[in-house]
């Protein structure tokens, strides 16, 4: 099977997605967080109910970010959705991780921010009404070592699982001009409601 730039490794035999592509040489930058357009990420994986309603959860998240004016960075996703949890563990995601690296929109700090939406920054709720476990990290101040920080963290965390396995994650661009089509994909006849 020929995996095309862009595109999402399958799960090898442990799984999960491989740290890096098979085929490629073992300098190669082509390797995880594989870097993904949203609406291949949701073709890849809206397999059955439990993955599209998590999909669908993760649009919705990414919709009220984008009206708090959160649209510039990008996402890293993970969790046992990314994984073959179905045959790994006999049951089906529960919800998807997503780290949300971001740059405040003009005019704004974290605190206005929380002002105008005091759920934006509510991991219970968005757990609870989005099947997504956010976390988020904005880009720039206070300083870069900081921001290196705690990208590293998150890039170790996400590239084992707990046994100690090495696994891949994707990333997603933030920005919203690629959310239709991933909406289109997912929900063909346009029945599922995203407000």
């Amino acid at each position: 099977m020929t995996t095309l730039p862009g595109a999402i490794p399958a799960w090898n035999n442990a799984g999960v997605l491989p740290p890096i592509r098979t085929n490629a040489p073992g300098n190669s930058p082509d390797r995880s967080p594989y870097a993904v357009e949203l609406a291949g990420l949701v073709d890849h994986f809206s397999s059955t109910p439990e993955r599209i309603a998590i999909l669908d959860g993760l649009l919705r998240f990414r919709a009220d970010l984008h009206r708090a004016g959160i649209i510039n960075g990008f996402q890293w996703l993970d969790g046992s959705f990314l994984e073959d949890v179905e045959s790994l563990e006999n049951r089906p995601p529960r919800d998807m991780d997503v780290v949300t690296f971001y740059h405040l929109p003009d005019g704004h700090n974290q605190r206005s921010l929380l002002k105008i939406n005091p759920i934006l920054f509510d991991r219970n709720a968005w757990k609870t009404s989005y099947k997504v476990d956010p976390y988020f990290i904005s880009l720039g101040k206070p300083t870069d070592a900081d921001r290196v920080k705690e990208i590293s963290y998150w890039y170790s965390i996400w590239s084992h699982r707990r046994d100690g396995l090495w696994k891949g994650f994707v990333q997603v661009d933030l920005n919203p001009a690629r959310d239709d089509a991933a909406r289109a994909i997912l929900n063909p006849d346009g029945g599922v409601n995203y407000e």
